[in-house]
């Protein structure tokens, strides 16, 4: 009886709830399609954003004269600040989908909800819906992403 009890007692704080179990492979997992979905997206839109930032600078500035010179720019400059949290937030969900270990299927929820709040309620975000609106009015492959976008951060 004893020994059923404390079993039972182990088992309880050793068994994880079931929203931490994790899954064999995020890259490939039902449980991580709209994360992979959003990142793709996201990476696209972010490499048009910096595109057109990379216009609207030098039309300022003149033009940008090897690529180096414009990495250090992204890096650095004001100009391209905004775009820089988009890009690390990126690299945060390569982590989870490229990780070799499973990862807990909250993990796909929680950056959602954090791209959510980046995308849509930070300075950031704002710039980023401004922005997008602006490239999408151009071209119709940003508008079809930003609107995807759109209704994967509402889902």
């Amino acid at each position: 009886m004893k020994t059923s009890a404390f079993r039972e007692k182990v088992r309880a704080v050793f068994t994880p709830h079931p929203c931490a179990m994790t899954v064999g492979n995020p890259a490939s997992d039902p449980a991580f399609a709209q994360l992979r979905e959003l990142r793709s997206l996201l990476l696209k839109a972010h490499k048009h954003l910096m595109e057109a930032e990379k216009d609207a600078y030098e039309a300022t500035h003149g033009p940008i004269p090897h690529k180096g010179e414009y990495l250090r720019l992204v890096l650095s400059h004001e100009q391209f600040s905004w775009l820089r949290p988009i890009s690390q937030f990126i690299v945060q969900i390569d982590e989870v989908l490229m990780a070799k270990q499973p990862q807990p299927l909250v993990r796909a929820d929680e950056l959602m909800v954090e791209a959510r709040h980046l995308l849509q309620t930070t300075e950031i975000g704002h710039a980023f819906q401004e922005r997008s609106a602006l490239a999408a009015q151009r071209d119709p492959e940003m508008a079809a992403m930003a609107l995807r976008m759109a209704e994967l951060l509402n889902a």
